[in-house]
């Protein structure tokens, strides 16, 4: 459940199609995100899972995995 609402505010934010997300998924090498984007998807993440990633945490993001794992840990 984790991955599917992450992967439609990942596409929202970075218009990139379903088939392009995947939990191996790096957002600056495979995506091209830069910092404005991991914020807005950061942002999103907090917002729609009621949750607080602290920047410490948000900067070990690198993967789309990476970021389920934060989202669960922050849910649990």
């Amino acid at each position: 459940m984790e991955f599917e609402k992450l992967r439609e505010i990942i596409m929202d934010v970075l218009n990139v199609g379903e088939e392009d997300v995947t939990m191996e998924t790096t957002f600056v090498d495979d995506l091209g995100a830069d910092s404005l984007d991991i914020f807005q998807i950061i942002m999103g993440i907090e917002e729609t899972f009621d949750i607080e990633i602290d920047n410490e945490d948000a900067e070990k993001i690198v993967t789309v995995g990476d970021a389920v794992e934060q989202i669960k840990n922050a849910i649990n």
